[in-house]
Formats: C-alpha cells, structure tokens, sequence
C-alpha cells in the first residue's frame, strides 16, 4: 500500500474527485449549447450551406451514438480514468481546432473529433459514480451529477452570446478548452484509477451490431425531424437500426450461455427492475424535457425578441427548479422509495407542461418563470432518482459498459424528442398561418418555420401578419408541451406499474474492484462497502 494521501480525508477526497468529473461533465454540455447560439454566425463566417449547418449537430450526434458501448468496454478494460484523461485532452484539442477552422469541412471534422472525445467522457462519468460512492453516498452525488448535466443549458447561451456579441466567434468554442484542461488537472489529481480485474472480451460482433444499430436509430430520429416522419430517409434507417439492435441484444444472449462467452453487455442486468426501469425512466423524462427545450429558443428569440445571451437567460427557472429537485430528489428516494418520488416528479412536471400550455402572445416573464420552474422542479425529481435507481445494480466490474447502456438509451431521447414535438408544432404551426390570398412561393416559405415565416411579413411589410405569424408558432408552441405532458403521463403509468417501491440491496462485488495491477480477491464486497476498497487503492 501506497502512502496516505497527504491532505484530503477519504471521504473529502471522493467528493473533490466528484468535483472532477463535474467538469468533464460541463465541459461537454457546453459545447452542446453553444453550438445552437453559434449556428448563424457560423453559416456566414464559414460560408456554410443549411446542409453543412445541419451536419454541425448531427455528425456530433452520430458519434456520440455510435461510441458509448465501445467507450465503456475501453473503460473497463484499459482503465476509466485513462479514458477520462486522454478524452479530456481531445476535446480541448478538438475545441481549438472547431475555433481555428476556416471551412463546413473543417468544422466538421472538429465537431467529430468532439463526439469522439465526448462519448467516453459522458461514459466514464456515470461509471465514476458507480465505482466511487457507497449507497449511501450516491444518492446525494447523484443528485449533483444532475444538476451538472443541466446547468449547462442556460450557461452555454449567456456566455456563448456575449463572446458573439463583444469578441471574435472563436472564443465560443476555446471557452470550452480552459474548461477541459481544469477538468484534466482535476482527473489526474483527484480521481482513482479503477478497471475490471479481468479485462472484459471485445466481442466485435456485439460492437459493431450495437454500434450499427445505434448510429442508424439515431440518424433516422435525425432525418424524422428535418424531413417528416414519411421520408424514407428517416424510416429506413430507423427499421434497420432497430433490426440491428434487436439481432444484437440476440447475440449477446447467445455469447453469454456458450462457456467461456464473454458478450459486450451482461443482460443479467436487465433482471433488476431498478436498473431496466431506471435506465428507461431517465430516457422518458429525456424525451419529455424536448418538449420545452425544442421551442423555447425559438419563442424567446421569435416572439419576445431577446438575443440568445437573453434567452440563456430566461431558461435560469427552469435550471433553479431542477436543482431544487435534483439535489434532494435522490436523497428522498432513500426515504420515501424511487416509485414514489419519480412518479410525483413525473406528475410536477406534467402540471408544469400543462401550465406552459396555455401560452398567448400576452403571456410575460413571470408566468413563463413560474411554469418553468415548475417544470424544472419535476424533471429533477425524476431524473436523480432514477439515475440512483440504476447506479445501484452497476458493480465496478463492468461499471463502464453498464453506463455506456444507459447512456446510449438516454441519449437517444434527444432526436426522439426533437423529432416529436417537431412534428407536432410544425403540423399546429401549419395549420394556424394566415395564408390566404398569399402567393404560393411566400406560403411555401413561411411554412417552413417561425423564422421563415416572419421574414415573408416583413417582405410585405405586414404587422398584421407578423402577429399571426407569431401566434402560429404559439399554438404550435402549446401543442408541443401538451405532448410533453401525455409524454410525462406515459412516464407516471410505467412508474407506477413496473418501479419498485424500494431499491435493491447492493449487488456483489469483487474485493478488488479493479484498481489498476490488481487481481481478484477472495471474498466479495457489498456496494456500500466499495468505498473503503476504493479509498485503499487511492492511499
């Protein structure tokens, strides 16, 4: 055994650690958000097409997917903290060079270097919990992880759109390489090493069927919000994803009945209710967030006019309430049970949608602060619990491709949610525009969306048009939350039915959870005791 760490306590040196992967946490989540305030300064200091601009978020989105399985397999296998540090060092590589790119091409090649390096960060995140914090403890990590994940969503706009108003467009994203650094430094000083102690099979089947599968599914979600749901460009990718991903769940069941199979994902697993409910219950909320956070851009910066540093800035209620949710909500999972408390977040959160629902074009600040916040304080008390949930089956053996499942699935939710509601504001959008008497060519346009359609009125000079313009898009606006909340319903019901009321007692573990250049010990530890193991390896 090492010598002991000279200043931190055990216990504080977990929660620094935590600290740690916060910052990978954010530095991810901001490029995410910045992007969207980026895009139109990005179309003209690049020269780039609607197509090229479209890439942007989706090459990124495909990489994502394809890379969570086989980041986590490489977690486990070569060590999550390498991971962690030589992700965190690409993305801030990745991150000047989305800067200093001069063409759509180069950009994009950037932005997929990004997606490379974000998968295993995002990954090795959730691992970090699983290996690093007792039962006890994870509730309250949990609900802090959380809030990372979200608090990105109204910094990235603020700071994104002050850089875009007051200095050159590349410091929106060499603001994120600072970050990643801070977050590499912490890593290394703070975080333990752990691995599997016996590494994991490759199995390429199962990595190249999951991946296939995932990225196919995602860009079919993709496609179904750009172009329809009809485009055969969204359905078959979509079928044939879904096919893949079928046939390798198969497999994997296979490989893991032959002696000696090692598959890429032990569907043991699956057995614990908290895990498979828990997983399914984060990626619902996921999908229902889409609701809000697909239109509220547009109707800060459409209707109320607000640049996006403003609209950063109205979405802070929504962040208030999910914090106030997400960092307590754990904690009463413990108390109460995650049936409970996740059923009640999903009930807040459809009270807070349905609210939203009755937007007009008189509507002020304080109404869209108060159903906001309202809004935020449900999908926090979803979605801690619900991580907790299945965190509490994950063993630090396989702690990364356990995450990587989880993230995959949770991901997912993004297109799937954009794809929806997009459908369902275009579709009421459509159906309220003032068309009559327009010439063919502007109607075309203004269907197109919200900007599009205020551009035709201020062609034709037309407040009369404008203002019916604008309440379109908010019918549409209501329309989408009010799938939000059937969304949310859909979310209660599965809770109620398949959520335990308690979680499970801890699963087994080895005694040595896999900390680097260890075997496997001879007797097994209880998740709430793989703190102490941990904190052994660290001293």
């Amino acid at each position: 055994m090492n010598a002991p760490a000279p200043a931190l306590g055990v216990g504080a040196r977990r929660w620094w650690a935590l600290g740690a992967v916060v910052l990978a946490v954010l530095a991810v989540g901001l490029d995410a958000t910045v992007l969207s305030v980026a895009i139109p300064t990005l179309a003209t200091q690049l020269h780039a097409s609607e197509s090229d601009l479209q890439w942007f978020s989706s090459g990124y989105l495909l990489v994502l997917a394809a890379l969570m399985l086989p980041a986590g397999l490489l977690g486990d296998r070569i060590g999550r903290k390498r991971v962690m540090v030589g992700a965190l060092l690409l993305f801030g590589i990745a991150s000047v060079a989305c800067a200093l790119s001069k063409t759509p091409a180069e950009f994009l090649a950037a932005r997929v270097l990004l997606g490379v390096a974000g998968a295993p960060l995002i990954v090795m995140a959730i691992s970090a919990l699983a290996v690093l914090f007792s039962e006890e403890e994870r509730p309250k990590a949990v609900g802090i992880w959380a809030a990372a994940n979200f608090i990105a969503l109204p910094i990235g706009p603020i700071l994104g759109g002050y850089i875009l108003t007051h200095a050159w467009w590349g410091w929106v994203f060499l603001m994120n390489a600072p970050v990643a650094l801070l977050g590499l430094l912490a890593v290394v000083l703070l975080v333990p090493e752990t691995k599997a102690s016996r590494a994991p099979g490759l199995d390429p089947i199962g990595v190249g069927a999951s991946t296939a599968g995932l990225v196919g599914l995602t860009y079919g979600l993709i496609q179904a919000g750009q172009d329809g749901w009809g485009s055969g460009f969204a359905i078959v990718p979509m079928i044939a994803g879904a096919l893949l991903l079928v046939g390798f769940f198969r497999w994997e069941a296979v490989l893991g009945r032959r002696p000696g199979g090692q598959p890429l994902v032990d569907l043991n697993l699956f057995r614990s209710r908290n895990f498979t409910w828990g997983v399914i219950l984060l990626a619902v909320s996921g999908v229902a967030m889409m609701g809000g956070l697909f239109t509220l851009p547009q109707y800060f910066q459409g209707i109320l006019g607000v640049d996006p540093m403003g609209s950063g800035f109205r979405l802070l209620p929504l962040i208030a309430g999910l914090v106030v949710g997400a960092v307590p909500g754990a904690r009463l999972a413990v108390r109460l049970g995650p049936k409970l408390v996740i059923a009640a977040g999903f009930a807040i959160f459809g009270i807070g949608c349905l609210i939203g629902a009755n937007m007009t074009l008189a509507s002020g600040t304080a109404f869209t602060a108060t159903w906001l916040a309202v809004v935020g304080l449900g999908l926090g008390l979803v979605f801690a619990p619900a991580a907790s949930a299945a965190l509490s089956q994950m063993d630090a053996e396989r702690s990364g491709v356990a995450s990587g499942v989880l993230q995959a699935l949770n991901k997912t939710g993004g297109p799937l949610g954009a794809a929806l509601f997009g459908s369902a504001l275009s579709s009421v959008y459509q159906a309220h525009l003032p068309v009559a008497g327009l010439p063919a060519a502007a109607v075309a346009t203004m269907r197109s969306g919200l900007a599009q359609g205020l551009a035709v009125a201020r062609q034709l000079d037309s407040a009369a048009l404008s203002r019916g313009v604008q309440e379109a898009f908010v019918h549409g606006m209501n329309a989408a939350l009010l799938c939000s909340v059937g969304i949310a319903g859909i979310g209660l019901l599965l809770t109620l039915a398949f959520m335990p009321m308690r979680a499970a007692a801890g699963t087994a573990l080895p005694a040595d959870p896999g900390m680097e250049g260890a075997g496997s010990g001879p007797a097994p530890l209880t998740t709430g005791r793989i703190v102490a193991a941990t904190a052994e390896q660290v001293e």
